[in-house]
């Protein structure tokens, strides 16, 4: 990799992780190449990063599948390195809508990697998840867990993941001169936004996650939240999942791209490294988190358990703290007052007047 200031190229850089990449990105110094088809995002968000830093970043309204359009890109940038976080990525529409999901992550990241082994630029951060993993009684999984995604989101992501081992392994086998160098990032749960309330999660149409749920029921948008099972074997029955900052997390892609250029990555390699804090939050301790911040209660009612849903399970982040040198700082507090403040000063998103 060359001297600073790198050239990163960020796939999906309008959206809710890549929009927080970027401010982190150019604020580390670094330059920043934004391309996003805008399917699940908004342009909005790329001023506000423009704002927040002070600094510029170039924006390609383009889709992964276009090849001509990528191949121009690649031709006319100089890009050092690559962020993907393009792709779709609401598991129950990946249920109803299988092929799209195959058809947009998988074949769009297929055509990325094309892309850039056609321009010589084979350094990768890869948006992964905590979905790829088996489902099993263990609450804590390693990066040795048994991989076996239980849904189409999260098979894709299993896939893309994959077809980045046997790039990189192909690469070894060669001992090529310029061999690939990637890192699968495995998020558990992000919420939060950054501190300024200008970027942050913007769902269209009622949310999939539990964190913009809870919050449009606070602004009054939604009437109340479901809570999906109080009968785990869990200490307050409801179930504990990972959370992290979205800030924390992409801070941890940035301790990954400075790890390309480490001894663990001389020749070459694909590596996973799990982004999470190691223990978890119970469905209840986010709410009343919340009512702490609002100074009110929030309306929720029990609904049964969803099938598939496990009572308990979070990250064990030690590979990537003592390889990464990367942990999480930001508190539960600081995720509920972010997200809180996000919602607050955009009731309506990035089209909020």
């Amino acid at each position: 990799m060359t001297q600073h200031p790198l050239t990163i190229l960020v796939t999906g850089g309008a959206g809710y992780i890549g929009s927080h990449a970027c401010v982190e990105l150019l604020q580390a110094g670094y330059q920043v190449v934004v391309i996003d088809n805008l399917c699940n995002s908004k342009p909005e968000a790329l001023t506000r990063i423009e704002y927040i830093t002070g600094k510029t970043l170039r924006f390609y309204h383009q889709d992964l599948r276009d090849k001509t359009a990528l191949a121009a890109i690649f031709a006319t940038e100089t890009i050092d390195a690559v962020m993907h976080f393009a792709g779709l990525k609401a598991v129950g529409e990946s249920c109803q809508k299988p092929q799209l999901y195959y058809d947009n992550n998988v074949y769009g990241s297929l055509s990325l990697f094309e892309a850039m082994a056609a321009a010589k630029v084979k350094n990768l951060i890869f948006s992964s998840s905590a979905t790829v993993y088996q489902e099993t009684d263990q609450r804590q999984y390693s990066e040795n867990h048994p991989l076996g995604a239980i849904n189409p989101y999260g098979r894709t992501k299993a896939m893309i993941e994959e077809i980045l081992r046997d790039l990189a392994n192909a690469d070894t086998e060669i001992n090529a001169e310029n061999p690939w160098k990637i890192i699968l990032l495995r998020y558990f749960n992000p919420i939060g936004a950054h501190e300024s309330g200008m970027i942050g999660e913007d769902p269209d149409g009622i949310p999939n996650n539990l964190l913009p749920y809870i919050s449009q029921v606070a602004i009054g948008k939604l009437a109340q939240l479901s809570v999906f099972g109080n009968d785990y074997p869990t200490p307050d029955g409801t179930g504990i999942r990972d959370y992290i900052h979205v800030v924390d997390l992409v801070k941890g892609h940035l301790k990954a791209l400075a790890a390309l250029t480490t001894e663990h990555f001389n020749n070459g390699g694909c590596k996973a490294y799990n982004l999470g804090g190691g223990h978890g939050y119970s469905v209840m301790e986010i709410i009343h988190a919340f009512e702490r911040v609002l100074g009110r209660p929030i309306q929720y009612s029990i609904a049964p358990r969803r099938a598939g849903d496990l009572a308990e399970y979070f990250a064990n982040p030690k590979l990537a703290l003592n390889e990464l040198n990367w942990q999480v700082e930001k508190t539960l507090h600081d995720m509920v007052a972010d997200t809180w403040n996000w919602q607050t000063k955009n009731p309506y998103g990035y089209n909020s007047p």
